[in-house]
């Protein structure tokens, strides 16, 4: 049936003549629906208009419905009631089907990507939706179910979040590709690496403490600025670059794991060092967690444990 032949009235004074029955007042239905009592009885006056009768006494202690009134309330609380069934129904549904991710792109590209068709063979009736962001702060926390986050253990969670470590330590590594290798040969040590290779660096400050610095202070080595470096201040096209054959680049050893065991990148150097943040998921407080959410928790839990040196 086309719209046009559906002869019912403005959807917002149903909505406001519910309130008026349910309340028997002008002045708590426009409380609740954050309107002024003038527009309450605008909306009330246009809908009485529309249907060619009244629906309210007005009388000097107050209002009270019409018999017109009276079964037109109980015809929209029937509908209402229906309709509020069937949404959550609806909902429901789909909350059960689909698991919203929230990851930075660098972790979605190189270690999501890679892991999800594992989790999907398990879970073929799921729907995945994926939202990248640089930070849980600039994502609202209704916006997804879980988010994979690196973090720093040292500052408070990020607000409205409970925070689950994926992996117990996380371990910093310097990573390149066997292309890379070929063409500038091999690397003997960190002062070798710092004077006669290229330096992949990123200038972001969500990475700030992921530095080349910090590396060279933990391996013993003195760090200066390198001779040759390519900077960027996107961490995802740094990682594209070193497996591009374009450099060195610091990288987290579990999130590389995919890459490392392609043989598409290796460790540069040997030495490792304790990272400062870990892998996080991130679950908004306060939420009842649906079963897709369970099930990614429990599967993405038991991966890392998997991983684990014996």
């Amino acid at each position: 049936m086309s719209r046009r032949n559906v002869d019912l009235p403005p959807l917002n004074c149903l909505q406001t003549f519910e309130a008026a029955a349910r309340h028997l007042s002008f002045t708590q239905a426009a409380h609740e629906l954050n309107l002024t009592q003038s527009a309450v009885s605008r909306q009330i006056k246009r809908l009485e208009e529309d249907l060619a009768r009244p629906l309210f006494h007005r009388l000097a202690l107050g209002i009270s419905l019409t018999p017109a009134g009276e079964r037109y309330f109980r015809t929209i609380q029937r509908l209402l009631r229906e309709l509020d069934r069937e949404s959550a129904e609806l909902r429901r549904r789909g909350a059960d089907r689909q698991l919203t991710l929230a990851s930075t792109p660098t972790i979605s590209s190189i270690w999501l990507a890679a892991l999800l068709p594992h989790f999907q063979s398990q879970h073929p009736d799921l729907d995945i939706r994926i939202l990248c962001s640089e930070s849980p702060s600039h994502l609202d926390v209704s916006e997804y179910d879980l988010g994979l986050f690196y973090h720093l253990d040292e500052l408070p969670a990020p607000h409205g979040l409970e925070l689950s470590p994926v992996f117990e330590t996380e371990e910093v590594i310097a990573v390149c590709s066997p292309g890379y290798l070929q063409r500038r040969g091999e690397i003997r040590d960190a002062q070798h690496l710092l004077e006669a290779h290229t330096l992949l660096i990123v200038e972001d400050h969500y990475h700030d403490w992921l530095t080349w610095a910090d590396w060279f202070s933990d391996a013993g080595a003195s760090y200066h600025s390198p001779r040759h470096a390519l900077r960027t201040n996107s961490y995802q096209l740094l990682m594209q670059s070193a497996v591009m054959d374009q450099g060195v680049s610091l990288g987290w050893k579990s999130l590389l794991e995919g890459e490392l065991a392609s043989g598409r990148l290796q460790m540069a150097l040997p030495h490792s060092m304790r990272s400062r943040g870990r892998l996080y998921l991130m679950q908004p407080h306060h939420r009842n967690p649906l079963p897709a959410v369970r099930s990614f928790q429990h599967w993405l839990l038991a991966h890392a444990d998997a991983l684990k040196t014996p």
